[in-house]
This record gives structure tokens, C-alpha cells and sequence, in this order.
């Protein structure tokens, strides 16, 4: 595995902080960049609810940057174009084959764009719909009819997909869920508590199936 998740105790402040996790930037006029508070308002409900160790600073890794081998953890979200280029692809894919979890947030608008290019990186496979007892739904919280709905655009259901590659998932893609809108400042949005605190719940079970995956 490409990180392991650190447990508060008695580490220094140097060792609590030595996990990271990342928001992917990638090409094709998208806004990667949306939901500037969501990542790190999920990392503070983590370290507080899961006693997890996360950098509270939001990284930002390229895809074809070498440096996300750093990150055990990678969210992407975005409303419109993805484009992944041959190189940034096979660098994508040798993340996750090697340990690495990608967390894909749509964020409306991304869907259509970001199956193609997944197709770039696992073309021998697609994405599965995950059944509601599927672990990543019930870690310390438990979703029994899958992805909370956050915000509604088009009246469908939300629903989480995979991406499995050799019995493990390495990819786990929210869909008509809006969970990034859910983890930013309540203020963004004004949706009510409750509504958001079902979206860093589900955001915290992610991190947490990411971590602790075989």
C-alpha cells in the first residue's frame, strides 16, 4: 500500500501531520479547483471523529506528476471537461495498481466526461454500481441505501460506483450525491446540519474503506 492511516496517541505534531491527502488537478478546462473548503473541512471531521492524522493543508497533485505516489488518498471533483492525455493515464493507473485509492466527486456536469477518461486508465474494465452492503458504506457510519442525497439536480438517485481492479476498489466514484457540496463551509450553501453531517459521515467512511482495505 501506497500509506497507512495513523491513529492518534502520543506522536509528535511532525508525525501527526505526515499523512496527506489530495485534491487532483487535470486538464480540459474543468474546475478541478471546486469546493475549496470541502477537503479540508472532511479532514477536520476525520482527525476529530476518526482520530485520524491528516495535514489539514489541502495538497494539490497533477496526474501526470510523479509526486501523487505521495498520497495515499486522491478526491477529484469538477463540473465540466476532463481530458487525460496517454501519459497522464498510465501514470493514473500506476498509482492506483500500486496501492493508491481515487476518490471521483461529481460534482454535476462530470460525469460524462470523467467515464471516458477512466476508460483511458482501466479500458479492460468499467465501473460497477456498489450493492448497499458493499463495506465502504458501513465503516463507522452506516449508509444502508448507499450515497446520501446532498443537493438535487436532475430528480435521480445518488449512487456510488467502483472501479475493481483484482479484487480490491480502487476507485470509488459518488454520483448524483453532491457529497463535496455537503463538506464545504455551511455558509456555501446553507444546507442544514444534518444534511452535512450526513456528507462528511459518507466522506468519512471513504477515508476510513481507503485506509484500512486489505
Amino acid at each position: 500500500m501506497i500509506g497507512l492511516i495513523v491513529i492518534n496517541s502520543s506522536h509528535t505534531q511532525a508525525q501527526k501531520s505526515s499523512l496527506k491527502i489530495a485534491k487532483l488537478k487535470y486538464n480540459g478546462g474543468g474546475d478541478w479547483y471546486a469546493n475549496k473548503t470541502a477537503l479540508p473541512n472532511l479532514i477536520i471531521f476525520c482527525n476529530s471523529n476518526l482520530k485520524t492524522n491528516i495535514s489539514r493543508e489541502e495538497e494539490i497533485v497533477e496526474i501526470g506528476s510523479p509526486e501523487i505516489f505521495l498520497y495515499p488518498f486522491i478526491y477529484m471533483t469538477g463540473h465540466g471537461n476532463v481530458v487525460f492525455s496517454a501519459s497522464e493515464a498510465q501514470n493514473l493507473r500506476n498509482y492506483l495498481v500500486s496501492g493508491g485509492f481515487l476518490h471521483i466527486d461529481d460534482n454535476y456536469g462530470l460525469d460524462q466526461f470523467v467515464r471516458l477518461e477512466m476508460k483511458k486508465v482501466f479500458p479492460e474494465l468499467d465501473f460497477v454500481e456498489l450493492p448497499f452492503d458493499h463495506p465502504i458504506y458501513h465503516q463507522k457510519y452506516h449508509f444502508n441505501e448507499g450515497p446520501p442525497k446532498i443537493h438535487e439536480h436532475d430528480g435521480k438517485p445518488p449512487q456510488g460506483f467502483g472501479i475493481i481492479y483484482e479484487g480490491r476498489l480502487v476507485c470509488f466514484y459518488s454520483y448524483e450525491s453532491d457529497l463535496g457540496n455537503g463538506w464545504e463551509d455551511q455558509s456555501i450553501y446553507n444546507d442544514p446540519e444534518e444534511t452535512r453531517r450526513l456528507a462528511l459521515e459518507m466522506g468519512a467512511n471513504i477515508i476510513s474503506f481507503a485506509f484500512t482495505q486489505d
